[in-house]
């Protein structure tokens, strides 16, 4: 038979346990959450192929692939669009790849230049003065039914 003090160490132990667990899963589920995750690949119109002159480089806006509710400004996503030729576009991300910096573009040296730390991208993305390391990030474009849109990615639940 048991006694009332091993009994109730017994239950303290248990009632510890479910208490962990409870606490335990939400974690679990944040932590290896988004390894059960993939990427939905989305299209957004940024405008009509006839918006855009050949040569020019303009900023674009589009919608977040995956708003909230009460995302506001922060739902809307901006690149940077070239129009290469009669029928390539170049998107490249507003973001410099050193500390995501937004980067501005300046017509006349033809340079994507980040105010933060002196960043310099060459028309082509590329690197012209570092500290970035890596190139601006380019998007997928494409034009559909004379509009040009821009690939994008949305976290979904994996099914």
């Amino acid at each position: 038979m048991l006694s009332r003090r091993r009994l109730l160490a017994r239950v303290t132990v248990v009632a510890g346990a479910v208490a962990g667990a409870l606490v335990s899963l939400p974690v679990l589920g944040f932590v290896f959450g988004p390894l059960t995750r993939r990427a939905a690949e989305v299209w957004q119109p940024v405008g009509a192929v006839g918006d855009f002159e050949i040569g020019e480089t303009v900023s674009v806006t589009f919608a977040n692939s995956a708003p909230l509710a009460w995302s506001g400004r922060v739902g809307e996503n901006t690149a940077w669009l070239q129009r290469r030729s009669e029928g390539e576009f170049v998107a490249y991300s507003h973001f410099c790849t050193h500390l995501g910096c937004p980067v501005f573009w300046f017509p006349d040296a033809r340079l994507f230049i980040c105010p933060c730390h002196g960043g310099t991208f060459y028309e082509n993305g590329d690197v012209a003065v570092e500290p970035p390391q890596e190139p601006l990030v380019r998007f997928a474009v494409r034009v559909r039914e004379g509009q040009v849109e821009i690939l994008t990615t949305a976290a979904e639940t994996a099914v």
